[in-house]
């Protein structure tokens, strides 16, 4: 087993790196840039769960964006990884939503129902 394999806080970004897909990435800052979106994405919704404000198109935007320039499946469990398990509903919901996870995988995460309807009006 190589230890990228396995995601833990400690090689998180070898991870990352390893499961990086941009070609059009010319340099290391660019990389930490795309890597930053984990950041805003938890604090954005850290914002819904502690304020009410849903920014839902900022939310999948970085979503998308993240999706974009990882492989799908790491990019997914990069982002349960650097968030917190009281905020998994709210992802799980935004990831259904973008078809990056499919309806059986997580099952023992509930969906956020505000946020569903939120975004059916999309």
């Amino acid at each position: 087993m190589v230890i990228t394999d396995v995601l833990t806080d400690d090689n998180f970004e070898l991870y990352a790196a390893k499961h990086y897909n941009n070609p059009r990435c010319i340099d290391i800052k660019e990389f930490y840039e795309d890597l930053a979106r984990f950041k805003y994405l938890k604090r954005l919704i850290g914002r819904y769960k502690e304020k009410g404000e849903l920014q839902e198109r900022l939310i999948l935007n970085h979503l998308i964006t993240i999706h974009n320039v990882f492989i799908i499946e790491e990019a997914t469990a990069m982002c349960f990884h650097k968030i917190e398990h009281t905020m998994w509903p709210t992802l799980k919901t935004f990831l259904l939503y973008l078809n990056y996870i499919p309806e059986d995988q997580y099952n023992d995460i509930p969906v956020d129902l505000n946020v569903v309807k939120v975004l059916q009006k999309l």
